[in-house]
């Protein structure tokens, strides 16, 4: 299992249609991102710069990279693009975090 990390951008004034969606989020991509390998996904946000902090966890032998090929993916980011920052193809704009602290228990 690893653990990584991005930050989207959400429109100004967005945040409640962005939790209302995803609170509606569809089965059919639930199984998507679970067949795929992703295990947990969490997303937070900072209302002073309307950025998007996700964090998931996805098995060893993730097949993430396919998940741009597949319809309810891609209908997704359609579903998405008016509310958040994307590119042409309404692939959300991500940028990667890098780790810089792991605390793993405290014992």
């Amino acid at each position: 299992m690893e653990t990584i990390a991005f930050r989207m951008v959400l429109n100004p004034g967005m945040r409640e249609e962005y939790e209302r969606r995803h609170a509606l989020i569809w089965p059919e991509l639930v199984d998507a991102l679970h067949n795929a390998g992703v295990r947990e996904y969490r997303i937070f946000f900072d209302p002073e710069s309307n950025h998007l902090f996700a964090m998931l966890t996805r098995t060893s032998n993730h097949t993430m990279d396919e998940l741009p090929q597949l319809d309810v993916m891609r209908k997704w980011w359609d579903y998405m693009a008016d509310i958040m920052q994307t590119a042409p193809d309404h692939t959300p704009l991500q940028q990667s975090l890098e780790p810089v602290f792991h605390l793993n228990s405290l014992s």
